[in-house]
Order: C-alpha cells, then structure tokens, then sequence
C-alpha cells in the first residue's frame, strides 16, 4: 500500500478521497487554487499545496504543478477524481512517466474510450450491444453520409468522437438539416476537444439512462456491481441517481453486466469504470465509458457495501480484488440527490458565502460535501456543492428517507436546488420509476415559475 497520496481534484471528491485514504492509513497530499484555501479537506490534510489562482487552467489543469507538487512532497500515487484531469491520458502518462502510479486506468485504455468511435468499435468487437450508426467517423462524402442516415433511420444524433459531458452533439430530424448539422459539429468539436472527428448514430426517443459500474485489478481479475438508473437529467447533467434501476428484469442486467466484464478482460482494463447504455424497449445500446470514479458512485457503495474508492487505490497500488462476482449482493435501494448552488428553477449559479449550513441525519441518511457554515462557494468552478444519499430497504423507503433529509436540510446565504428536489420527490411518475431521460426536461418546461 502506498504510504502518501496525491489529491488532484478539489469539492466533495476531494474530500470523499482523503477519507478513504485515511481508512487506508495513507497520507494525503491535497493541491488547491487561491479560490479553495479555506476548504475543508485543505484544513484536514497532512499536507496542503497551493499550485495556482481560481482559474482552473491555472491550478487544476496545470500538469506541471501538480506533478512538481508530488515530486516535492515525496508522494507515490495521484488520484484524479472526476472532472479536470481524471480522463485525460496525456496526464495519466505524464504521472506515470514522472515515476508515480496514476489511479486510474492505463493511458492506452483511457485514450480508446475517450475516442468515441474507437470505444464503440472496441464494444462492438467485445460483444456488448451498441445504438446502430456509422461503423466510424463519417467521411467528407456527402452522399455517402446521406445515404448512411437512410440506412439508419430519422431521427439520428451526430456526436463528436472526443466529446463528453453531453456536448458536442446534435440531433437531426429531416434530410435537409443533415448536413449543416455535421458540419456545425465538427467545427464544435474541433474547438472544444481539438479532434473535428464526428459519428453518427439512431436517436433513440424515450429511453433511461442505465450504468454498469465495474472494478478490475491488475491480474486479469473483473466484476460489475450491479446498475444505475441517471435518466433524471437536464441538459444531460444528472439531478437524481439511484441504484438499482426499477423495473427492469435481473437477468437482463445480469447479462449486460456479465457483458462488460469480459469487455474489461478483452481490453486488459484496470480500475473503476463505467459502462453507461441507453435502455430502451428491452433493448440496451452502450454510448460510453466513463474510465474513472463517477459523482453516482455512492448509490452502488450503499447498496453493495463496496468503497469504490478504496478499491481504486488498492487496485493502483497492485493488490487483488478481495471478493468475486458471486461475493457482489445488492441490498436494497439507495438514492442520490445533487445539491448545487444555483437557482432552483431557472438554473443560474449562486456563488457565495454559506451563512448557514444545516445538513440532514438519521437511518440511511449519507452527505458527501465539502461545505460547511460560512464557506464561501467560489464561482470558477461546478455548481455542485455535495451529495446527499438515503438507503433503505426497498425503494420506497429510501424516497421516504430523502423526503425527510431533504425537509431536514438548511442551506442559507445563497440558492440551491433543494426546493426542486422536494418537488420531484413527490412527483407521481418519479415515485413510479422508470422515467426517460426526456422526463425532466418536460417536467421543468410545466412547472415554470
């Protein structure tokens, strides 16, 4: 086990990280920008470096500062969390080369499954279903790609193949709008991933977003543990999260499941990953991975009692996975809202300072966030201020246990989403399950104040 490791990530990631290396009894180093100085987990680590101003391409995208920062604090390990570098496989070979272990998987794995296109082909070949579309990046023959989407079927999406995030894709519903579309896209992606490479697929019309979460070591060894249902979206930003997906038959997700592990053997995968598959009429079609820890992986931990970050340091750090497939039991049903500093309804960011902060207890109840009581949320970064999970029994009751966290939690001095999460709590559908990742959207649109 590593003796000391290096935070590259700042917020509740952050913070979730050093406690599990402190479970570990491993030393954390964090880095921060000016804007974070009096966060938390800066306050709680053995060591704390400032490696540059708020704007994250000065501090938290600055390779060489993070990687000077290890050098200088003797560390042995870099974990990236999720968002800025976490899948950038120029980082990871950087830490890797500079003598430090990087966890996360190899920069050969996080390359292929960043690249859209190369993702799919690797799934495809792997045997895990994938949405019908080009068989790679479309070319510069416009009746080729015409004739592509014909074969496809209206409406389709053109996707860029280094994007992510839910950008840098556009939806097409005539013939006529089809090649502008592609064009405008690959300028967008060109511009915001430096890869003008664009795929094109069939636009499915309702369906969830359901995720396979996986763990594979360095010795050949994989295993899912179980599913997600995200399709509680706007904007394809995730509001709500749960595990598992209701209403879905267990040996279809056993078989998707049994699917991505194979594909984590085929590929020689290592680390936390996430499969993530449109589902629609009985069907799964698989859309990325996502090769790092995700903000859901709490949902999977309440039900499966598995410290997902744990077994990402001690994957990094050579050791085998403990427990095999048949070991991996889900419990019950959790759930995870998103608290973030913005407008409830008209979604725009909040900054500012925390002038009272009251978070919610009691069975089941888990809060993941780095905010506390006159804590200024600075406005350079992600909106999300935390994390709040309930577990319980049946899904029922972890909905109840979220109605009374959410009615318990006090959060002044500045806006958050909290009132729309008590809205969509008792919603009738929501509380049905099974809801498509256009729900929230039309929801929103209803109920405009």
């Amino acid at each position: 086990m590593f003796k000391k490791v290096l935070i590259a990530n700042r917020g509740e990631i952050a913070l979730r990280i050093q406690r599990a290396c402190r479970e570990l009894g491993v030393k954390s180093v964090v880095v921060y920008s000016t804007a974070d100085r009096d966060a938390k987990y800066v306050k709680l680590a053995d060591e704390a470096v400032c490696i540059g101003p708020a704007p994250s391409s000065a501090s938290y995208l600055n390779m060489p500062a993070i990687i000077a920062t290890a050098e200088v604090t003797d560390t042995e390990a870099i974990h990236p969390g999720y968002g800025f570098l976490s899948e950038n496989a120029d980082f990871a070979e950087r830490v890797e080369r500079s003598g430090f272990t990087f966890i996360g998987p190899t920069p050969e794995s996080i390359r292929i499954m960043g690249d859209k296109v190369a993702a799919k082909q690797a799934m495809i070949k792997s045997g895990v279903p994938c949405v019908p579309g080009s068989e790679g990046a479309l070319g510069d023959d416009p009746k080729e790609i015409i004739r592509q989407a014909r074969a496809i079927g209206y409406p389709v999406i053109i996707k860029a193949a280094g994007g992510g995030g839910g950008r840098g894709m556009r939806v097409v519903h005539t013939e006529a709008a089809l090649l502008n579309a592609v064009q405008t896209t690959r300028a967008e992606a060109s511009a915001a991933f430096g890869n003008p490479e664009v795929y094109m697929e069939k636009f499915l019309e309702n369906p969830r977003h359901i995720e396979i979460q996986v763990l594979a070591d360095q010795h050949k060894n994989a295993v899912w543990l179980g599913e997600r249902d995200c399709s509680m979206q706007r904007r394809h930003q995730k509001i709500i999260e749960e595990a598992p997906a209701p209403g879905i038959a267990r040996r279809m997700i056993e078989r998707i499941g049994d699917r991505c592990v194979a594909a984590c053997k085929k590929i020689g995968y290592r680390g936390a990953g996430t499969f993530e598959f449109l589902y629609e009429k009985g069907e799964f079609f698989f859309i990325e991975m996502n090769t790092r820890v995700q903000v859901e992986h709490p949902v999977t931990e309440m039900v499966t009692g598995i410290d997902i970050v744990q077994m990402q340091i001690r994957i990094a750090a050579g050791e085998k996975l403990p427990f095999t497939q048949r070991a991996v039991q889900m419990r019950g049903h959790a759930i995870e809202c998103r608290v973030n500093a913005e407008d409830p309804y008209k979604f725009t960011p909040s900054p500012g300072r925390i002038t009272r902060w009251h978070p919610p207890g009691g069975p089941g109840v888990r809060v993941d966030s780095h905010a506390y009581t006159n804590y200024y949320v600075p406005p350079n970064y992600d909106s999300m201020i935390g994390k709040i999970i309930t577990h319980g029994d049946t899904r029922e009751q972890a909905i109840a246990r979220m109605r009374f966290a959410m009615a318990e939690t006090v959060i002044e001095g500045i806006s958050t989403n909290i009132p729309l999460h008590r809205e969509l709590l008792v919603d009738a559908k929501f509380n049905e399950g099974g809801t498509s990742i256009h729900y929230l959207e039309g929801w929103i649109a209803s109920h405009r104040r």
